[in-house]
C-alpha cells in the first residue's frame, strides 16, 4: 500500500515484537547518538571537508591553509576551532607557530567513506 506521499507501507499494522525488542536491545544510548549527529554535523561543511583534504597531505598551519584555499586566516582559524572541539584535528606548536594535523586515521576513513558512497 503507498500512503498520499507516495511511500510504501503496510496494508495493516502488525509490530513484529521480537525484531522491535531486538533493534530496541542494540540500540545504542540516546546521548551517544546526539554525540554522532554532532559529528555529522561537522561534515556538513564544505570549507571543513576542504580543510581535512589539505591535511590528508599534509601538517600545515593556518596561514599554509589560509593561502591553499584562498581564504582569511580568520576564516581558517574559526573552522579549525569547530574540528578541534569534535576531535577531528590536533595541533602542536613550534614556536609560535601552530601546526595541525588530523587527529587520527579515523578521519580520514570516514571521508574515504563518504566519497565512495558520493561516487556510486
Amino acid at each position: 500500500m503507498t500512503d498520499t506521499n507516495g511511500v510504501e507501507r503496510c496494508e495493516f499494522i502488525h509490530a513484529h515484537e521480537d525484531i522491535v525488542q531486538k533493534v530496541n536491545r542494540d540500540m545504542p544510548e540516546e546521548e551517544i547518538l546526539y554525540d554522532l549527529a554532532e559529528l555529522f554535523k561537522i561534515f556538513g561543511d564544505s570549507t571543513r571537508i576542504k580543510i581535512l583534504y589539505v591535511l590528508f597531505e599534509s601538517e600545515m598551519c593556518v596561514c599554509d591553509i589560509a593561502q591553499l584555499l584562498n581564504m582569511t586566516q580568520s576564516a581558517i582559524s574559526h573552522q579549525l576551532r569547530s574540528l578541534k572541539q569534535s576531535k577531528l584535528v590536533k595541533y602542536r606548536r613550534e614556536g609560535k607557530t601552530v601546526f595541525y594535523s588530523l587527529a587520527d586515521g579515523h578521519v580520514r576513513t570516514i571521508i574515504d567513506q563518504g566519497m565512495e558512497h558520493v561516487a556510486e
